[in-house]
């Protein structure tokens, strides 16, 4: 799973009304931001999505380290099986989607409770949102980092929002661009094709085969590929000054 030492990319959503709260589990590190405080809600879901995905890691134990995609078993339980899904798509081990799968799972449990929901969970993000929002992406020493920014528009919504970096974080990444940003409806997807499409950028010549590749996986909207001063990108893809 994901870890990173510090989540510079946090400080857009602060800038967002709401309620705020954080919600850490092993190495799950949630921020949530609703229309209310959804702390005790957001745990609870937490506990359960990732007693699934530990339970299937424990009865079969290469699932958590397989860098290829895994064989569908259909009596796993949802949260899993969207991960099989989403990594046979983009072609990587399952374990490339948990940040994401974990993400939109919480999120869409918490649509109950808030018409507004953001979930962000090691730079991939599940958004429900009445409001127009600008996500921001951090894209490490790039002088593009936090200078470039998406808009989202509220009937586009619910979406995942995903970035893989090369350069930054602890993420297993064989690629070296600071920044893979991927937009779909299953943020387990976006979180799975941005670790895909990153492991083909070596430098920035390789943006174009980034972008080419990403038409290819069922299921992506958009992708931002940034490689220090280079941004390429494809899809639906609104860009703004961040």
């Amino acid at each position: 799973m994901k870890t990173y030492k510090k989540r510079f990319y946090r400080d857009w959503i602060s800038k967002h009304g709401g309620c705020l709260c954080r919600i850490v589990v092993k190495e799950t590190d949630l921020l949530v931001r609703a229309d209310k405080d959804l702390t005790k809600e957001a745990q609870a879901s937490v506990y359960k999505y990732r007693a699934q995905i530990e339970a299937y890691i424990e009865q079969y134990p290469e699932f958590k380290t397989t860098l290829i995609p895994w064989k569908m078993n259909h009596f796993a339980p949802g949260v899993v099986q969207e991960m099989i899904e989403a990594s046979s798509f983009a072609k990587v081990g399952p374990m490339a989607a948990v940040a994401g799968v974990i993400a939109h799972f919480v999120g869409c449990d918490l649509l109950k409770y808030s018409d507004h929901i953001i979930v962000e969970n090691g730079g991939d993000i599940f958004i429900k949102s009445p409001d127009t929002l600008k996500v921001n992406i951090f894209a490490g020493r790039s002088p593009l980092s936090n200078r470039i920014g998406i808009k989202i528009q509220p009937q586009d919504t619910p979406l995942g929002i995903c970035t893989s970096s090369g350069t930054v974080g602890h993420s297993l990444s064989f690629g070296r661009a600071d920044a893979v940003t991927v937009i779909s409806k299953s943020t387990a997807l976006a979180d799975a094709a941005a670790t895909s499409i990153g492991n083909l950028i070596q430098g920035k010549e390789d943006i174009g085969l980034g972008l080419n590749y990403a038409q290819r996986i069922k299921g992506i909207l958009g992708v931002i590929i940034i490689v220090g001063d280079r941004l390429g990108s494809w899809g639906k893809v609104e860009l703004t000054e961040a």
